[in-house]
Formats: C-alpha cells, sequence, structure tokens
C-alpha cells in the first residue's frame, strides 16, 4: 500500500537521552533483563479538539500519490481508540474496560466484538496459564449483553488506567485492595445483570446498558447507566488526556517504511498461553487478523457469530511476579528502560519496543529507529506475553 499524506507524530527526538526509572523495573519471571537503550522522553499532547490527529509535522508523500483520506462528517469524528469514524456525541465520553472469563465452559462469549481495543494476558500461572480478555468500549450505551464478566487483577487496573476507563469487573483476590483505592481507579465491582444460560453461576453475568430482568427469578439488575450514575463517576475524559495511539490516514505496510518487517500471516500464542491456544490469523479477503482459540475460530454469540478481527495486532513482552501457591500474579509493566514487542499490520511484523512510564500512564510503543509507532485505522490486539515464554512465540 503506498503512504499517503501520513500525518501521524512520530514524537520522538533523533537526540537520545537516558530517561531514569520512574516505576519499578521488571523482577519475578525473567529469562533476561530489560533491553539496555537509551530513548527520549515521551512528547506532550491533548485530546484534538477538531477531529483530527494531533500533528506537528507531516510525512512525506511518495510521488504521483494524490488519494485523500476519507472526509469527516458534519456530527462525526475520528475516534481516539480506533481512528473509525464516529459520532461526535460520545467524543468526550470515557470508555468502560471489562473483565470477561475466558475458560472454555464461559463460551460463548457476547457483544466483545463491539470492543475497539481487546487485551489478552495470563490470568493466573495455575491452570496452564488460562488467559482473560480485557475489551475497551467507546459506545458503551449499545451494549445489550456483554460478557461474561469474571474478576480482576492488578494488571488490569494499571492497564484501565491507561484509556481513563472504568473497570467492569466481579471482585477479584485481596491483591487488587490497593489498586481498587488508587486516585485513578474508577470501577464498578459485582451486582451485573445474571442471564439464564444453563451455566453454573459464575459464568452467568454480563453486564447490560439497561435495567434487565431475568425471566426464571424475576430479579432486576441496573443496567450500566443506572451503575455508573449511582457510582458518580464522571464519564467524560480527565483534561489534557493523552492520546493514546497514532493513526495512518489511510493504509500502510510495515515493510514501506522498515527494513526489518517480515511476512506475518501468523501469530501463534499457542505456547505462550497453552490453556487457551491463542492464535491470531489474517484473513487476506478482510485484511484483518482473526482470533482463534481452543483449536478454532471465536465467535461473538451476541453479534450473529462475528469474529474477533483486527487491523493492528501488538504482542508485547512482559515479564511477571507470582505472588502466591495459587497461581495469582501481577505483570510487571510499568517499566523504563523498554522491552521488546512485534506490531501486526496487513500480514507482515515488524519488532518494535514499548516503555510504560507510571501504573496510569499510558504504555508508549517505539519502532527500532526510536519513532513511535504508527496504527491503521480499525481495532487492535494487545497480549502481554510471558517473557519466559516469549522464545515460544511463533511468527509465520
Amino acid at each position: 500500500m503506498k503512504r499517503n499524506q501520513l500525518k501521524a507524530i512520530f514524537g520522538i527526538a533523533a537526540a537520545t537521552l537516558m530517561l531514569s526509572a520512574c516505576g519499578k523495573e521488571p523482577t519475578g519471571s525473567g529469562e533476561s533483563g530489560p533491553i539496555d537503550i537509551t530513548i527520549a522522553p515521551q512528547p506532550t499532547m491533548v485530546l484534538p479538539t477538531d477531529g483530527d490527529q494531533p500533528t506537528e509535522a507531516a510525512a512525506p508523500t511518495e510521488a504521483g500519490d494524490t488519494e485523500k483520506p476519507e472526509e469527516v462528517p458534519a456530527g462525526m469524528y475520528r475516534s481516539e481508540l480506533t481512528n473509525e469514524i464516529i459520532s461526535e456525541d460520545i467524543k468526550n465520553q470515557r470508555p468502560i474496560a471489562v473483565m470477561v472469563d475466558n475458560e472454555s465452559t464461559a463460551l460463548p462469549h457476547y457483544g466483545t466484538s463491539q470492543a475497539d481495543i481487546v487485551y489478552e494476558l495470563m490470568n493466573s500461572t495455575a491452570n496452564n496459564r488460562i488467559t482473560r480478555l480485557m475489551p475497551i468500549v467507546k459506545d458503551w450505551a449499545k451494549i445489550e449483553q456483554f460478557g461474561s464478566i469474571r474478576s480482576a487483577r492488578p494488571t488490569n487496573f494499571m492497564l484501565a488506567a491507561e484509556w481513563n476507563a472504568m473497570l467492569c469487573h466481579d471482585g477479584g483476590p485481596f491483591y487488587i485492595d490497593e489498586y481498587v483505592k488508587r486516585s485513578y481507579t474508577n470501577n464498578l465491582s459485582g451486582g451485573f445483570a445474571r442471564f439464564p444460560n444453563g451455566k453454573s453461576m459464575e459464568y452467568t453475568e454480563y453486564i447490560t446498558f439497561d435495567k434487565y430482568t431475568n425471566p426464571q427469578t424475576g430479579k432486576s439488575y441496573d443496567g450500566l447507566d443506572k451503575r455508573i450514575e449511582s457510582a458518580r463517576y464522571n464519564t467524560e475524559y480527565k483534561e489534557n488526556m493523552t492520546p493514546h495511539f497514532f493513526f495512518s490516514d489511510t493504509e500502510m505496510n510495515p515493510s514501506d517504511f522498515h527494513s526489518d518487517a517480515f511476512a506475518a500471516k501468523e501469530a501463534d500464542l499457542s505456547q505462550c498461553f497453552p490453556h487457551n491456544s491463542s492464535r491470531l490469523v489474517y484473513n487476506e479477503s478482510t485484511g484483518k487478523y482473526e482470533y482463534y482459540e481452543y483449536g478454532k475460530k471465536y465467535e461473538d454469540a451476541g453479534n450473529g457469530g462475528a469474529p474477533l478481527a483486527f487491523e493492528n495486532v501488538i504482542l508485547q513482552k512482559t515479564n511477571f511476579t507470582r505472588l502466591d501457591e495459587n497461581g495469582y500474579l501481577i505483570y510487571n509493566c510499568v517499566i523504563a528502560n523498554p522491552w521488546d514487542a512485534y506490531l501486526l499490520q496487513n500480514g507482515e511484523a515488524v519488532p518494535i519496543t514499548w516503555a510504560k512510564y507510571g501504573e496510569s500512564e499510558r504504555t508508549v510503543f517505539w519502532y527500532k529507529d526510536g519513532t513511535e509507532i504508527v496504527l491503521n485505522t480499525g481495532k487492535t490486539y494487545i497480549a502481554l506475553v510471558p517473557d519466559d515464554s516469549w522464545s515460544k512465540l511463533v511468527l509465520k
């Protein structure tokens, strides 16, 4: 694909500057330490006010490249999560982050294809490293049934805070208590609707936007709108919220700009997340990576069997600390010296690095040349891959 009027910010200066640590360095599981390179400070930016991506300088266009990006109609804007054109009515609305049970018994899920961003991360070192999903949803007023919902871990509070998202979950081990009390945390725990699906209790809880009454028990449950109102949470972004990602005006391939890019039609995480056997497979006809687990393509039962499909895939090497013999853990996701990662787009992968400077600050991703990554318009999958199984990740 041609690069066409690429207005993403490459927010890292050419001169490098060693950054002092402002978060704890990874400890606990590592087979290797942080990469010893120097980085420049992250850029300071605010949300755009005109529906466009903030920009300091536009990248040069190719000769003869006259294609223009899609114009944004009146009353619409480009989502800060996906760059897709959506209603301006929710421009300042905070997203929610949802803890979704990813055990096979919890399937099929409902509503997950509505997510803009989907995280997958190990939930426990027990049970063959089972994962949970944490979808980030901007337009949560459209939710009819989302889940099923399960408990959170400390890492989820720090990741949700990156997006200024309200975390929806059902409790968690006592290790989350200090994170629930953090000033950056807004969370809704438990009390969501119970649907009669014939499964045991732990697999019946779902988010609804409107009030829901269980037809078997007659019990009613407040919807998301009432829950947020009762919690007195502000539904709008805090001031000067930093945009999380930067996007290309038009679709691009990593190999157009990076000599270290290589073909990657599949990301096989089955040896990293062996319980779920997670994989992402590139669909040539749609230009998206589709999510597979338990040996088959994932389907959202709440949206006619729609797949989880992503224009951007980020695989992030992260180590962790096991907290007890039960397998509870915390990812050491606050680091100052960059660690390895990969970005996959359009059937290609490129090595990148990442760092996160504080619990509530965004994770920043860079290409190896020190410039910040640029995403294609669309949804993004992010996996926190345990560092002790990073070598088992297969890109092919």
